[in-house]
């Protein structure tokens, strides 16, 4: 029967199920915050939640690249931290150095994605193993750059990234400049993913890399690229979150678990061929949005890792059940 002769409510539930059911869920939780705290009955609490899941989302639109390509990167929590005390080391409390010491860190984001993209597509390193020696390897140069106790701080005009608003709007009161920054990206990243022949290539690889290599797709330079987009990512949510919390030596600590979790949440399969920058995002926010409600309910810090990792593996089972039931 062709979705021609199908009355109308029935071609609606067959479009219904294509809807990602992480949309459905963060709107669920964005309820419960609304019932939980008085705060995000008005427009201002959700704008804050929004300000506060700007890095992670970010992160995770990076993250979904190389999912997408069949692999995993470790190590964006590492790059966050190296950008942090990275940038509080090089300005010296300097604020006119801000834009180039941006660029400086930009550089060495693109450096370490073109390493790991490199060592996973030519020396053939698993990308696990591959971006964990990196995250140990950058964990340590940050250390040592620091001495275990960055110097300096980080001026206002690098920290408004993070930290600063646009006030006195009309409804919604504040705009972050962080929330504009993902708004850009995230268009940015999106349209690379889901509107270029890079994403679709992207896809083919992972889905069957095989068959892209033998169809000419050039595997090894897109896997590459793949990788330097998220340390890219890693480096702008590393800007953010300087300007959030300041300067720390383990800052990105957990954030690569995060990222990857937010990417699995929004439906992707961590064998690769299947994401969306979208989706990935809206798992960001709704990781975020689960540990806000932890907080409201008084729940402490170990109780928020516990349910991020029963998160992570209720939602591989889920997605290696539908893999399996697809017959891929």
């Amino acid at each position: 029967m062709s979705d021609a002769t199908l009355s109308a409510p029935t071609r609606a539930r067959r479009r219904l199920p294509q809807i990602n059911p992480i949309y459905f869920v963060l709107l669920a939780l964005l309820v419960a915050l609304a019932v939980q705290s008085s705060s995000f009955q008005e427009p201002v609490g959700h704008i804050n939640l929004l300000k506060r899941a700007a890095p992670l989302a970010i992160l995770a639109a990076g993250q979904i690249y190389v999912i997408v390509s069949g692999g995993f990167d470790l190590s964006v929590g590492s790059i966050i931290t190296l950008t942090v005390v990275g940038s509080s080391m090089l300005l010296n409390n300097n604020p006119d150095a801000t834009w180039w010491v941006i660029l400086v860190m930009l550089g060495i984001g693109l450096g370490v994605g073109l390493i790991n993209g490199l060592v996973v597509s030519y020396l053939k390193v698993p990308s696990l193993i591959a971006t964990l020696g990196m995250m140990i390897t950058l964990n340590g140069v940050a250390f040592m750059w620091s001495g275990g106790a960055p110097r300096g701080y980080l001026p206002d005009s690098f920290r408004m990234f993070g930290r600063m608003n646009f006030t006195d709007l009309p409804w919604i009161r504040i705009f972050p400049v962080a929330l504009i920054v993902l708004l850009v990206i995230g268009a940015l990243l999106w349209w690379l993913m889901h509107r270029t022949n890079f994403g679709r290539v992207l896809h083919a690889i992972g889905d069957n890399p095989r068959a892209a290599r033998l169809g000419g797709v050039p595997v090894e330079r897109v896997r590459i690229l793949a990788f330097v987009v998220s340390a890219l990512s890693g480096v702008l949510a590393g800007i953010l979150l300087g300007g959030f919390a300041g300067v720390s030596t383990d800052v990105g600590v957990g954030y690569e678990l995060q990222a990857i979790t937010a990417c699995v949440l929004g439906g992707a399969q961590l064998l690769g061929g299947r994401g969306s920058v979208l989706a990935s995002i809206a798992g960001a926010l709704t990781l975020t949005a689960i540990f806000t409600l932890l907080n409201f309910l008084g729940l402490p810090q170990p109780v928020r890792q516990v349910v991020q990792g029963l998160i992570l593996i209720a939602a591989v089972a889920i997605a290696m059940y539908r893999r399996k039931h697809a017959g891929r």
